[in-house]
């Protein structure tokens, strides 16, 4: 972990931000982050870490050895991203950072109330959610260009 973690308490929860590079990316993370938790009416935890913290939990919990962008855990309540994968994928679909995290961040809270994306239909639900959040976010459909 590049540094101790900085945390800011959200209802209970927390907001721990253990890699730098979010924070350079991302300056208002922890305001992005509050705000799309309360819009999508979720209250996790989150951490913002790296791709090694996030592939040994992938590889731990759900037996990928590979980082993912985003894992989601029900008991307790938690949100994880890993900064490179985070990056490449942004860069790749030419976003900002600061707008694929609010998307993820999105993503998970709508796992924990239940949503999924395995099948056509439960995905499409799944999209449509998070794009009318996304609106209230002021962040562009990230269903649009693909």
């Amino acid at each position: 972990m590049d540094e101790p973690g900085s945390s800011s308490p959200l209802g209970g929860f927390e907001i721990i931000i253990t890699d730098r590079r979010w924070r350079a990316h991302v300056p208002d993370a922890v305001r992005r982050i509050t705000r799309a938790l309360s819009v999508a009416g979720c209250a996790a935890s989150v951490a913002l870490t790296d791709d090694r913290t996030v592939k040994q939990l992938n590889f731990r919990d759900r037996g990928k050895n590979k980082p993912t962008n985003v894992l989601t855990y029900e008991q307790p309540p938690e949100i994880l991203l890993a900064f490179g994968v985070v990056e490449k994928e942004a860069r790749r679909e030419r976003k900002s950072i600061a707008n694929h995290l609010t998307h993820l961040i999105v993503h998970g809270a709508l796992h924990l109330q239940g949503y999924d994306h395995h099948h056509p239909g439960e995905a499409r639900e799944m999209e449509a959610e998070e794009t009318r959040i996304l609106a209230r976010l002021s962040v562009p459909n990230p269903w649009k260009n693909r």
